[in-house]
Order: C-alpha cells, then sequence, then structure tokens
C-alpha cells in the first residue's frame, strides 16, 4: 500500500516532461467536521495518486484544504471522486488563472491541527458562522461605497504584489498575526461594511466569521477569492478593481491579474513583481528580484549567498548541515540586506 511519494521532485518532472500532457491547477476548500483525519488522509492519497494528482493537501478536524494539479484528462474522474465524498459534492473548484504543468512535483497530504492556523484558543467560535459571500460584481459594487472598509487578509509579501484598490493591507507575516486587528484597529468600523478578500476564499471565510464573532454585523467575504474574482471579471467583461498580481503557494509564485506593476525589486529599487527564491539552499529567502539583479546577483539576495552558491557543492553541503530553512521559503521578504523593501 503506497501511502507516500516514491520519486524525487526532479524525477517527477521529468516525467512530467516526457508524458507531455497538458495538467490544470486548481485549489478547493471546506470546512466541515471530519471525525477521523488520519483515517481521511491516507483514503485521499490511495485515490489521488493513481490519478496523477499532485500537489499541497492539508486535512484537519476542521475541514480540508487542497492545491494541486493533475492531468486535464482526469479532471472529471477527480470530480466525480470529490462528488462521492458527502461534504465535497458540488465543492467549487478555483482553476488557475495562468496554468504551468510543473506547479507542483508532489503529492503531500499532511494531517494538521487545523486547515488555516489562527492561533485562536477559543471555545466559542464556530467557524461556520461565516459572514456573506459576494461575486465579482457585488464586490465591485461594495467597494464602490463609502461605507465599506475592504481588507486584505493576506500576508505583507502577497499584498505587496498585488491587491485591490483602497484595500486595507495588514503588514503582518502570518494570518493568525492579522486576527488581533480585528479586535483593535478595525473596531471602530464595526458598522461599516467590512468587505474581505484573499487568495482562494479559505483564509478570508474563517476571518467572516471571525469578525461576526467579534461582534461585526454586516461582514462579506468574496467568494472563491482573488481567483475565482479574475476569472468572472473576465468571462463577464467585469471591471477589473484588482492591481497587480495575485500571489500563489506553488512553483508559479503568481499569477497576473492586471498589467500594472505596483511593488520594486527588493535589490535595485525597480519595479518588479517577480518572486524568487534565493539560489543559496542554506538561505532560501524569498524576495522581489527584477531581471537584471536576477544576472547580477545569479538569482541570490546578497553577495555573501552569491559567493556561497560559487563553492564546490560538498563546501556548500558542509555550511549548510544541520541548518533548518524550510521556514524561510515564504519568509516573505524581511531582509536587511534588501535595501528596498517596502
Amino acid at each position: 500500500m503506497q501511502l507516500y511519494n516514491k520519486l524525487s521532485a526532479k524525477e517527477r518532472a521529468h516525467l512530467i516532461e516526457t508524458a507531455g500532457k497538458e495538467r490544470l491547477t486548481l485549489s478547493f476548500y471546506q470546512y466541515t467536521q471530519i471525525g477521523n483525519p488520519n483515517l481521511f488522509r491516507d483514503y485521499l492519497f490511495l485515490h489521488w495518486n493513481p490519478m496523477e494528482v499532485l500537489g499541497r493537501i492539508y486535512v484537519a478536524k476542521e475541514g480540508i484544504n487542497g492545491q494541486l494539479s493533475l492531468p486535464a484528462e482526469n479532471f472529471e474522474t477527480f470530480k466525480e471522486h470529490l462528488d462521492q465524498i458527502d461534504f465535497l459534492k458540488d465543492i467549487r473548484l478555483n482553476i488557475a488563472v495562468e496554468q504551468d504543468n510543473k506547479s507542483f512535483l508532489k503529492l503531500t497530504v499532511k494531517v494538521r491541527d487545523k486547515i488555516v492556523a489562527d492561533g485562536l484558543d477559543d471555545e466559542t467560535f464556530d467557524v461556520t458562522q461565516k459572514g456573506k459571500h459576494v461575486n465579482a460584481d457585488e464586490f465591485n459594487k461594495l467597494l464602490e461605497n463609502e461605507n465599506t472598509i475592504c481588507v486584505d487578509m493576506r500576508n505583507h509579501y502577497e499584498s505587496e504584489i498585488g491587491h485591490f484598490q483602497n484595500a486595507v493591507t495588514p503588514d503582518v507575516d502570518t494570518f493568525r498575526d492579522s486576527l488581533p486587528l480585528i479586535g483593535n484597529d478595525l473596531k471602530p468600523a464595526e458598522d461599516k461594511n467590512i468587505l474581505i478578500n484573499c487568495t482562494g476564499g479559505i483564509r478570508c471565510e474563517k476571518a467572516s466569521a471571525y469578525f461576526k464573532h467579534k461582534g461585526f454585523k454586516k461582514v462579506f467575504q468574496l467568494e472563491g477569492g482573488i481567483i475565482e474574482y479574475a476569472r468572472q471579471v473576465k468571462a463577464e467583461d467585469l471591471e477589473n478593481k484588482f492591481l497587480g498580481k495575485n500571489f500563489v503557494f506553488d512553483e508559479r509564485k503568481g499569477e497576473r491579474i492586471s498589467e500594472e506593476i505596483i511593488s520594486k525589486c527588493h535589490q535595485c529599487g525597480a519595479q518588479s513583481d517577480v518572486h524568487v527564491n534565493c539560489d543559496n539552499q542554506a538561505c532560501h529567502l524569498l524576495f522581489i528580484q527584477c531581471e537584471s539583479c536576477q544576472e547580477k546577483m545569479q538569482t541570490c539576495c546578497s553577495s555573501d549567498c552569491q559567493d556561497i552558491i560559487n563553492l564546490p557543492e560538498e563546501e556548500q553541503k558542509a555550511l549548510r548541515k544541520g541548518k533548518y530553512n524550510s521556514n524561510k521559503i515564504f519568509k516573505k521578504g524581511r531582509s536587511e540586506v534588501l535595501k528596498f523593501k517596502q
């Protein structure tokens, strides 16, 4: 019984290239009560691995959060499988705006305490008591209302490259860091329309429930998040009120929603909204780097890292031995070496 990946990311990338199949990148989530997350995790892996599903899926007692890719020819089979699970029947699947066959290179299904870490320890909080879902057209109309405050529930490195017009963009590293704002900075606005958005809907759904839990009355969330907003804007020829790119947590690191470039290269200050990871594997810092600096700095965040990547591989391995760097992968453009970080 195979419940884990047997191929490395490099081997999988080669297989994807040789297979020549078009793949779809998509995401979905559902808050629900799952009695045995470990059993459900194994069930999903056993059924999805033969379908060539790759991605990052989190399962918890509060529900499921999935970001994945699969061969386009397997989409209907995958959808039929979801429909066989009661709480996933007819679930909305957010199809990526921009496709990339290598957006994911492994299938990872993990059991977590929560599908969205919130730092809350409040047994009275009910995540299912959410705000009102609105589509792209309704969102635009609310955004134009002078009695509306639009709140971006994403992290600083996401909103830096793209956000809605006039949105409040908290300077936070994690979702849990943004929740205290609800009870502090925004409390005086509890009688206004609170309009919430995030990437695909999962964070703003939990946030909308927390706003209501804290006494806010008129709480609205963008259904399907920025991904679905972009699809509806294009399909229905609506005005696009999103500026820039939508950050995504896969190998693409972003989907262009509008032509504006609203951020700067963190090294030289030129206009750029391209995120890279520092090529020094002992660093791997996420930051914005223009093409010129990528060439000059060899996709490194600093001259120190550039010196390291030009050492023999064995010396590089020795330098990073015992160091754990995965938390830096999306962390976040905060470094003293980045002179033009906003």
